[in-house]
Order: C-alpha cells, then sequence, then structure tokens
C-alpha cells in the first residue's frame, strides 16, 4: 500500500493495548483505539479492588505510544462494506484496517434469581458495585463466593483475609485447570483464611435468592452478598456486525487473526476464534495475540503474507490473598504439570507477573516491535489438531 494507513483498535485491554502500540513501528500508519472508559483496567487485579488492596487502574498516558489517538466510545456496529465503525454517541470513523479486541465480560448466569441477586466482578463497573456493596454491609454478614476458576479463588481469599465469612461453591472440584497436587496447596491456603470449600456435584447451585443460595442437595446456605464468577462471555458485537462467530460469539479467523469473512479485518484476545479452535481466555493468551494481530496488519500493509501463530499457555498463576498464592506449570498444550510454585513464593511470583504485565505494556509502547517471544513458543498438539482437520476436509470432497 502507498500513503498513510488508518488502523482502528476497538477495545483497550491487553491484546488492544499491545497491538495499537506495535503497529506505531511504522510512520505511516495512524493509530486510533476505541475504548468505553478512559482508564486501562488492569483485568488481573480486580479481586484485589473488590477486597480494597488495589484500585485496578493504569492511566493510558503510561501504557500508550504517543501518537496514538485514544477515542472513549464504544463501538455499536462494525460496517465491513464500507470500512467504518459506528459509535454511541453516533459519529463514525474510517479504517483501512481494524483490529478486534473487544475481550470478555461476565457471563450471563441461567440459574434462577442469578443475574437478580448475584454479583459479578468481571468488568471494573462491576467490582466497584459489589466493593461498595460489601463495605455497606456488616463484616459478620455471610458471603458466597460460586465459581472455583482463579476469579472465584483469588475474590474467596481476598475478602477471608480481610475478615469476611466465605463459603466457595465449587460446583465441580476447586481450581479444575490445576493439577491435584496444586490443587491441594490451593485448598490448604484457603482453609488457613478460614475460606468453606464445597466442592462436588451436590455443591452446584440450583438458585439464588436475596439472602440465600440453593443447592443441588436440597441445602439452602445464608448469604447476605452472594458472588458470581463462573464463565465468561463475550460481546456480541461481531455477530450484531454480520461477521462469523464461533458459538460463544468469538470472532472466527484463520490461523494469522484475520477474519474469515474480510481480510482487512483482524482479531486478538478474548474475542478471537482462530481456526474454531480458541485459546483459553486469559491474559497469557492476550498478550501473545495482541502482538500478533499487529503483525498480520504491518505484514498486509507492507504487502507481504502475514504468518501464522505460535503461541502457548504455559502456566496459570493464581493468589490466594496477599501472603500466598500458586504458580502452576503446564505443558504447551495447557495442560498442567505436577510442578508448581505454592505458598509465599507462589505470591511473589504471582506479584511479579501482575506488574510485569504493566511494564511489558509500557515497553511496547516506549520501542515499538520490542516485543518478541520465543520461536520455541508453540503448541504442536495444536497444529496436529489442524492438520487432522484439513485432512478430514480433504476426505470429504
Amino acid at each position: 500500500m502507498t500513503g498513510n494507513t488508518d488502523v482502528v483498535v476497538i477495545g483497550g485491554g491487553y491484546a488492544g493495548v499491545l497491538a495499537a502500540n506495535r503497529l506505531m513501528q511504522r510512520d505511516d500508519v495512524t493509530v486510533t483505539l476505541i475504548n468505553p472508559r478512559p482508564t486501562f483496567v488492569d483485568r488481573i487485579r480486580l479481586h484485589q479492588l473488590v477486597g480494597g488492596t488495589h484500585d485496578a487502574v493504569v492511566d493510558y498516558r503510561d501504557i500508550l505510544a504517543g501518537g496514538i489517538w485514544l477515542v472513549v466510545d464504544t463501538v455499536t456496529r462494525i460496517d465491513a462494506a464500507e470500512r467504518r465503525v459506528m459509535l454511541a454517541t453516533g459519529g463514525t470513523i474510517g479504517y483501512d484496517y481494524l483490529i478486534y479486541a473487544v475481550g470478555s465480560g461476565s457471563a450471563d448466569p441461567s440459574v434462577p434469581g442469578a443475574a437478580e441477586f448475584a454479583y459479578q466482578i468481571a468488568s471494573l463497573e462491576e467490582a466497584q458495585r459489589l466493593r461498595a456493596v460489601l463495605d455497606a454491609a456488616p463484616a459478620r454478614e455471610a458471603v458466597t463466593v460460586i465459581g472455583a476458576g482463579p476469579a472465584g479463588i483469588e475474590t474467596a481469599a481476598e475478602l477471608a483475609e480481610a475478615g469476611r465469612a466465605v463459603t466457595l461453591l465449587c460446583g465441580g472440584v476447586l481450581g479444575p485447570y490445576l493439577h491435584p497436587r496444586g490443587r491441594r496447596s490451593v485448598a490448604k491456603q484457603l482453609a488457613r483464611l478460614g475460606v468453606t470449600v464445597l466442592d462436588g456435584p451436590d455443591a452446584t447451585v440450583t438458585a439464588v435468592t436475596r439472602d440465600t443460595v440453593q443447592l443441588a442437595d436440597g441445602r439452602e446456605l445464608p448469604s447476605a452478598v452472594t458472588i458470581w464468577t463462573a464463565g465468561f462471555g463475550v460481546p456480541d458485537l461481531a455477530a450484531r456486525s454480520g461477521l462469523s462467530t464461533d458459538a460463544v460469539g468469538r470472532l472466527l479467523t484463520d490461523e494469522t487473526l484475520t477474519s474469515v469473512d474480510d481480510a482487512r479485518i483482524v482479531a486478538a484476545g478474548d474475542s478471537a476464534a482462530p481456526s474454531d479452535l480458541p485459546y483459553r481466555m486469559s491474559c497469557q493468551a492476550a498478550v501473545q495475540l495482541g502482538p500478533h494481530a499487529a503483525d498480520t496488519v504491518l505484514s498486509r500493509i507492507a504487502g507481504k503474507q502475514p504468518a501464522p501463530l505460535h503461541v502457548a499457555l504455559s502456566a496459570q498463576c493464581i493468589s490466594v490473598g496477599r501472603r500466598a498464592g500458586i504458580y502452576q506449570f503446564a505443558h504447551r498444550d495447557d495442560t498442567a504439570m505436577m510442578l508448581y510454585i505454592g505458598g509465599r513464593p507462589g505470591a511473589k511470583v504471582k506479584e511479579f507477573v501482575c506488574s510485569g504485565l504493566v511494564k511489558m505494556l509500557a515497553k511496547e509502547a516506549c520501542k515499538p516491535g520490542s516485543l518478541n517471544w520465543p520461536a520455541w513458543i508453540r503448541d504442536d498438539k495444536r497444529q496436529q489438531l489442524l492438520q487432522a482437520r484439513r485432512g478430514e476436509a480433504l476426505a470429504t470432497r
């Protein structure tokens, strides 16, 4: 291409910020980042906001490269034919390329009463609302956390450490991702904090009321504040815009993160479904997909063929209060291994990761293109699955 190229990035989370910063390697590219908030949400710290130990926000001036135009607004529709996006305030912004990085949020709970009486924490506004509710609730009142993934474990531990009486309902196993050894470590730390953990199918929630939680085995637990952390959903912007999505609503792409519908649209982060084999929704995936999305756009601008993904998720880290945590090592296909770092060392590693993420964003802002993952980072099992799919497709022709 010749002349200036306009690139719009929708979403200012981990993936969107890294993509926007990386695009600034070229002087002939104008980057517009559209985000509904004027500040960056450090989402992996939202449980700390709820517990009162962190505000979970960062000034965009500290992590965005100079020259990026930040538009505080919400995109209501993508007009791929006209290459423009419509904004909630009524305006439109045109683009030559679009990076779709809208992220994820709370899933709509299907359990009766959960939407009305349970509080969610996947967004800044949800976490702030819950914090206000907890501040108004007497410390002795029972708090129930539903969902035993990282968000549930971290929220339960944070509140228990602050002196709350917390029950964590798993509906299955504690920390489903964790290796049994790592799971025992987390269970021990939760017990030390006084968290009551109820796991197994009998602990599945069947209904939520204003002051109780009902379980599959018929038990009814008193709960002054009920917190729902089970599952994530994605915005329906792609579907509303007539773009192809997976069953969850993530934008369907090829292995370069390019939309299957339009070569001018590239996806990144939790809202991307490359080859209909999406990665686990996580900041670990986002910080790899964001730069790759930018590289795909830069390759197309330069008239080159974009490279396929080389991504691996090699760990999961969870804080268990401020003085304990776990860094669960994993194979490159995102399955947990026996090795983990727990207790106080695990907390230090988790904090190192959290603070390091913001530093990573700031470094890419100062030196666009400086973030490069090692060539060995790739999930070989994913490649095998993709090859098997291609073989099946050829066999049916």
